[in-house]
């Protein structure tokens, strides 16, 4: 049952929207949506055409509406149709698929996610690193404060010569870095399926930071099938001119898979297993370049 409050600011929005006739006024159905963890999400239905409003604080609307505007060409995005002008909420076309992911297609899915995604990023002026809406001041600190966070969440699940590795990776990279614009919550989770092959990437939280840190964490998202071959599948499709060779991305790989360990224990520990085996896997492989 929906409070009355929350009908009357949707229902406001609705007739607003249909003032500026961003949507139809006839048979106006609307729905509030769970998907959404922090934000508000609705879901509009006119004449058969489904839209989503998005209700969150103003910096968090204003960076997801730049994320979609500015990779508008992209197949795999929603169209951003309307940003209220105080970002109290935006309004984007609604992707009508499965958020099941199978875990046999990892391959597809990534090689898709790069053609249809990633290959559109572009670079920004250099503004600060990392959130969107919340800065840091170098790629280096926006990573090493994400894998501070995840070591108090593993602990002693791994030797502690393992956080020191990785801590020591993040601190060996290049600070001579391009800046683009990423999706930065790109994994399985935020993923629309259609009989298996990825048909759309929602739920931006936008980073500016490396392309490879969104392939990786989509790689990475999933316990499934996270080997040196399908990694280099999805490698192979890239297009942006940035640092891929295997030694460099590899390493990143190892970064990747920690900050995913932490998230895994906080969100679905049932999975911890699976990344533990994952780990040794590409520790084997590094020690090996």
């Amino acid at each position: 049952m929906r409070n009355w409050s929350e009908m009357m600011d949707i229902q406001m929005i609705i007739l607003d929207l249909i003032h500026r006739k961003i949507i139809d006024s006839k048979l106006i159905e609307f729905e509030k949506l769970n998907g959404g963890t922090i934000s508000e999400l609705y879901l509009l239905n006119s004449k058969g055409s489904k839209y989503v409003v998005k209700l969150n604080e103003p910096k968090v609307i204003e960076s997801e509406a730049h994320f979609l505007h500015s990779y508008k060409d992209s197949n795999l995005l929603p169209k951003l149709l309307f940003v209220e002008q105080s970002y109290k909420y935006i309004v984007y076309s609604f992707i009508d698929g499965a958020t099941n992911y199978n875990r046999k297609d990892k391959k597809d899915m990534l090689k898709a996610l790069v053609q249809g995604l990633l290959n559109h990023y572009k670079s920004v002026p250099d503004i600060g690193w990392g959130w969107m809406d919340q800065p840091a001041v170098s790629w280096q600190c926006f990573l090493k404060n994400k894998i501070l966070e995840a070591n108090k969440l593993i602990d002693s699940r791994l030797e502690i010569g393992d956080h020191h590795f990785v801590l020591k990776l993040v601190e060996e990279i290049k600070t001579d870095r391009k800046p683009y614009l990423l999706h930065g919550d790109c994994g399985v989770h935020n993923f629309i399926f259609n009989d298996g092959r990825l048909i759309g990437v929602i739920d931006p939280t936008p980073v500016i930071g490396e392309p490879l840190y969104d392939l990786i964490y989509a790689f990475c998202s999933s316990p499934d099938d996270l080997t040196k071959e399908t990694l280099d599948s999805a490698v192979s499709e890239w297009m942006i001119k940035s640092e891929h060779n295997h030694p460099f991305l590899y390493l990143e790989v190892m970064i990747g898979l920690y900050l995913r360990l932490g998230t895994c224990i906080k969100h679905h520990p049932q999975d911890f297993e699976e990344y533990l085996t994952a780990w040794h896997y590409w520790k084997n492989i590094i020690k090996k370049l």
